[in-house]
């Protein structure tokens, strides 16, 4: 149920440490402290393949270009 009187920025509220805080700590709990860097690592590789796969898509174009 959707309250229309309120404005969206007061049910989102906004983000701040305190916020953040209870997102680690979460986290923590969840996953435990040796899962993290684990999950963290495979988000990085993630990320680096992704951006190798991007540039590697822009170098070919190039290279059809020429």
């Amino acid at each position: 149920m959707a309250f229309p009187s309120l404005p969206l920025s007061i049910l989102l509220g906004v983000i701040g440490p305190w916020q953040i805080v209870l997102v680690v700590v979460v986290l923590l709990l969840l996953f435990g402290g040796k899962k993290i860097p684990e999950l963290m690592r495979g988000l990085g590789q993630g990320m680096k393949e992704f951006k190798n796969a991007k540039d590697g898509l822009n170098e070919e174009k190039k290279e059809e270009g020429k």
